[in-house]
């Protein structure tokens, strides 16, 4: 089927890595494979949904959402506490408007058992990284994909909002032992040049059209039944502008975008981007039907000069999630759709000579709001240095049950991997934090 003179390609001369490609463009109008996709249902009206930020580097507990103002300066640092809308809590005056939506939001101050690592692997499958690769541990995105599947055809159930970072373990999982069609459709640089159909030229567009004939001629060509029409699917979802119409933001008023902020595409350090951008593309991907979205969130390893890094960044991230928050509840969709802001692990007690703090992964802290969760609720408390868990420990396995159970997967269910084995979803160990529950 091959021509001599031209290694690799069919005989309509379609090379076999541009057959490939088309292929592997098929997973970005559904992350599923291709007898999925026919079979997907129509949009409903609402489906439960998360948006995961995550905070690359491990963002400093104590200078945001559990100050110690009675510590010794060492401890306490620099910035100074305000009530927030929920009387008797208080967060640092860096992050006002979140402050004022702790009535919307619920707080875990008492998260254990992260390891000292780099990575966003303990956010994403629950595992350290190197236990994670070695048994195949995959993106809670993967398994989303492989037990719900998508709510219209068109639109991934798992879009991957991470940018490459520099530092590889920052970077999103993979489906691990749930194979690549459970793997997440990822826009970032070229793959959302990919999936852009406005301000194409002629050229450009014949060059599409001329594709899809040369791709019928190689279906046509091909023994297996009915593999034809599903590629002309597959390549009709390519050409659909609802992904594209949904990650862009240019739509949204501009009272919205203003209040949203802009921040920037530009990574920081080698970690990601501090871009509220990313944060309204994900509640704009989630309205039009995705289930999990995720979100690499600027860099917060503050080794050295972590005021002087705060008091630059901080009123970003306040801006942005805020907004989100506020979102989310006005537009009557907090009942269904969670936002979660996780982050690596907590920050040293003691400020360092450099004037940072190092890491500590004995304790750290995530911000949720919606999924028809508590609202206004602190769970678990530190010490007066905000370096032990003084009460109710609450593990980070335990987290994720509770972001399972916010989109209506049982957290001790098991998933089938690309063997067709059931494998667990968490540990058995791993429960709902029910004080969330309503």
């Amino acid at each position: 089927m091959q021509r001599q003179n031209q290694p690799g390609s069919f005989c309509d001369g379609l090379s076999r890595r541009s057959f490939l490609r088309v292929g592997a463009l098929a997973g970005v109008g559904t992350g599923l494979n291709m007898g999925s996709l026919l079979q997907a249902k129509s949009a409903t009206n609402t489906h439960k949904s998360v948006i995961v930020v995550y905070l690359s580097g491990g963002l400093s507990h104590q200078d945001t959402f559990d100050p110690k103002p009675n510590a010794p300066s060492e401890v306490r640092g620099e910035f100074k506490t305000m009530p927030t809308s929920v009387p008797g809590v208080h967060f640092t005056d860096m992050v006002p408007l979140l402050a004022r939506n702790m009535d919307k939001m619920a707080l875990v101050r008492s998260l254990v058992g992260y390891r000292d690592e780099h990575s966003s692997f303990h956010n994403l499958t629950g595992y350290p990284m190197d236990e994670a690769k070695r048994d195949g541990k995959p993106h809670i995105g993967a398994v989303t994909t492989r037990m719900l599947g998508p709510v219209d055809p068109v639109i991934p159930p798992f879009i991957d909002l991470f940018p490459t970072m520099q530092h590889r373990p920052y970077n999103s999982p993979g489906a691990g032992n749930l194979g690549r069609q459970a793997q997440g459709v990822r826009v970032d640089g070229q793959d959302i040049e990919l999936m852009k159909l406005r301000g194409l030229t002629k050229l450009e567009l014949g060059d599409r059209n001329s594709l899809r004939e040369r791709l019928d001629l190689v279906s046509a060509g091909l023994d297996r039944v009915g593999v034809e029409s599903q590629y002309r699917r597959a390549f009709d979802v390519l050409n659909t502008s609802a992904l594209v119409e949904a990650l862009d933001v240019e739509r949204e008023p501009q009272g919205v975008r203003e209040r949203y902020g802009r921040g920037s595409p530009k990574h920081l350090g080698d970690g990601a981007p501090l871009w509220n951008d990313q944060l309204l593309m994900a509640r704009r991907l989630v309205e039009a039907g995705t289930r999990l979205v995720t979100v690499a969130y600027g860099f917060w390893d503050t080794h050295g000069n972590n005021f002087g890094h705060l008091k630059q960044h901080l009123p970003t991230l306040d801006q942005g999630i805020s907004a989100l928050v506020e979102d989310i509840h006005s537009r009557g969709m907090d009942k269904d759709c969670l936002v979660v802001v996780c982050g690596e692990f907590g920050r040293t007690p003691k400020i360092n000579k450099d004037g940072g703090r190092d890491h500590w992964a004995r304790v750290n802290f995530s911000l949720l709001s919606g999924g028809g969760l508590k609202k206004g609720v602190v769970l678990g408390a530190t010490d007066s240095t905000a370096g032990e868990v003084r009460d109710n420990p609450i593990h980070h396995h335990d987290l994720l049950a509770t972001i399972y159970h916010s989109l209506g997967i049982d957290p001790h269910d098991m998933v089938k991997d690309v063997s067709d084995r059931p494998i667990p979803i968490l540990p058995s160990t791993a429960k709902t934090i029910e004080k969330l529950l309503v």
